[in-house]
């Protein structure tokens, strides 16, 4: 594993990758800890904003470019964002049932799915794994 092409990568892909490397450990982590602890809370918060950036510096990366500088995953950086507010509103508001749907989706969809593609030949997670 050479992690030679993530450090010599445009910003902000750099700290975009390593902020959801971080969030799906994290976020691995808080699945299986005791749900509505003070640091169940706290780690979620940590998991929220890193995620957040996630979301905004995927705004601000634009290998592919298929509408202008925009390609559907542009899309799904907003749904990401639309997606950890809603997260966060149903947690305040006690809907935990719809905190918890919404939050193993998000994971599902913009750390797991999402990251399977990052390792699509030529892509920079590809070539970390399996070389150039």
């Amino acid at each position: 594993m050479n992690w030679t092409p993530l450090w010599v990568a445009d910003f902000p892909i750099p700290p975009h990758a390593l902020a959801a490397i971080a969030c799906i450990i994290l976020g691995a982590v808080q699945f299986t800890l005791p749900k509505g602890t003070p640091g169940h809370r706290a780690l979620g918060w940590v998991w929220v904003i890193l995620m957040a950036s996630v979301g905004i510096s995927g705004l601000f990366i634009w290998e592919i470019q298929m509408v202008g500088l925009f390609s559907p995953i542009h899309l799904l950086s907003l749904w990401l964002l639309y997606s950890l507010y809603g997260a966060v509103r149903d947690a305040r508001k006690g809907n935990i049932k719809a905190h918890k749907r919404n939050m193993i989706t998000t994971y599902a969809l913009a750390l797991c799915i999402t990251g399977l593609f990052t390792f699509w030949p030529g892509r920079i997670m590809h070539q970390i794994l399996f070389g150039s």
